[in-house]
């Protein structure tokens, strides 16, 4: 692990763990081998094709067994094969034909691979990976995240805060409020992707079933490849060159990379929060903050996760802008593209942990905030000119404006000005008793 030339195999290994099982090239293996043994089985499945007799019960459950014990041993056992082959799904085809040399589906084994091209197997074994990844892991970890970003939303709803726009001091919110926006931008983000459809291709060397139906021309193959897709859980795409196009993969990639920027703006403003010190940092025993300054503690949950989005999506872009071009009807660009999806994915995971890691450090310093509320009582500049203008005052915007553009106020003078207002007694009575921390309209009942 000393010598890995990436960080996801030496030092965040063990934080990536839960990843290999669908982005390794284990995996890719593993995934191949389900698909090759499935279209078998299906293939016995059609009565059209006499010549491969339909599986037993007990022979259904041989191959189940088969994938379920797929083991970094058949893996290692298929990459010798491939030494020689040069050619890695050819390789899992020879290995199978050695399994079932072995058991009652010999007289099947020259059916394994029937009719199709690589890419039949390659893009449902990516398909597979990538629903399975998103169904165990990505999800998962997503809604971890937002879980503990509208948790903080809800506890701190009804404490007022001074927003900035511009970095300047603006209409105060509250600090609920404010993470309730990135739960609900999230949220979004993660209905798309459990939305989105996973296509998944098989109809031969160039998308025609041409060597399907020289063999059986009385087999509805389209019907076949969408059935055989359906039961796998994807999608069926039988308008495709020798690859699927991989439109749906990029999709992926671009919902991933959107998530990704949300949480890098929530990464940042909670940075700026720290920084001014609206929040404070849990101490650990033994943690050091730097090598020379003993007092420090820094925010590095965040600076982790905004460096680990970073890398996810540049990958991620380079990902979808690349995967659906394709020259002709197949080159292999393609091929050494995706073995990075999980590298991609890999980063986008770390980031997710270290942002969900750092929210359980943070501890709200109140005075802190409310000092920052009461030090800008200008801020109630737009609370007077729209009392103003309802009342009928045209030139309302331009007297505030006067009052206190480039301005620090206090609250007396504030006051005293509205004393002067010749406006309605209750109108005059809710600006006087309006201070900074409690003009912050509705934000409290907004978090739902």
């Amino acid at each position: 692990m000393l010598l890995s030339l990436s960080p996801l195999d030496g030092r965040y290994a063990k934080k990536v763990e839960a990843l290999r099982p669908y982005f390794s090239e284990f995996a890719l293996m593993k995934y191949r081998t389900v698909v090759e043994l499935k279209y078998l089985e299906a293939l016995g499945d059609e009565p059209k094709i006499r010549e491969v007799a339909k599986f037993s019960a007990a022979e259904r459950k041989l191959v189940d067994q088969m994938l379920l014990n797929f083991s970094e041993k058949d893996a290692a056992e298929i990459k010798q094969i491939e030494a020689t082959t040069n050619h890695d799904v050819k390789a899992v085809e020879y290995f199978l034909q050695k399994k079932l040399e072995k058991t009652s589906l010999r007289n099947r084994i020259p059916f394994l691979h029937f009719a199709l091209t690589s890419e039949d197997v390659n893009n449902l074994a990516y398909a597979l990976m990538v629903k399975d990844a998103g169904k165990f892991e990505i999800l998962p970890e997503l809604k971890k995240l937002h879980a503990e970003i509208l948790k903080r939303a809800k506890s701190w709803k009804n404490l007022p805060m001074l927003a900035r726009t511009h970095g300047q001091p603006a209409t105060p919110t509250t600090l609920g409020k404010e993470f309730f926006v990135f739960a609900k931008r999230l949220e979004r983000k993660i209905a798309q992707l459990k939305q989105q459809e996973i296509l998944g291709k098989l109809n031969g060397a160039t998308g025609t079933f041409a060597a399907h139906t020289i063999a059986f021309p009385d087999v509805n193959w389209e019907s076949f490849s969408q059935k055989f897709i359906r039961k796998l859980g994807l999608t069926p795409n039988l308008a495709t060159t020798q690859i699927e196009s991989h439109d749906w993969i990029a999709e992926v990639c671009d919902e991933l990379r959107g998530a990704n920027n949300v949480l890098t703006d929530l990464a940042r403003d909670i940075w700026s929060y720290i920084s001014w010190s609206f929040f404070k940092l849990q101490k650990k025993e033994g943690e050091v903050g730097s090598s020379t300054m003993p007092h420090k503690i820094n925010p590095i949950d965040f600076e982790n996760a905004e460096g680990n989005f970073g890398i996810a999506n540049a990958l991620l872009g380079f990902l979808s802008d690349k995967l659906p071009i394709s020259r002709m009807q197949r080159d292999l660009t393609d091929s050494t593209v995706l073995r990075n999806l999980g590298v991609a994915v890999g980063h986008a995971f770390l980031g997710w942990q270290s942002l969900t890691k750092g929210l359980g450090k943070l501890e709200v310093n109140r005075p802190k905030i409310l000092a920052d509320l009461q030090a800008n009582p200008e801020v109630l500049a737009e609370a007077i000119q729209t009392i103003l203008r309802k009342n009928g005052d045209a030139s309302a915007y331009e007297k505030l404006k006067k009052l206190t553009r480039g301005e620090q106020l206090s609250v007396e003078l504030i006051h005293e000005f509205v004393q002067n207002l010749a406006i309605p007694a209750a109108d005059k009575k809710r600006l006087l008793a309006l201070t900074p921390e409690k003009y912050v309209g509705i934000a409290a009942k907004l978090v739902k």
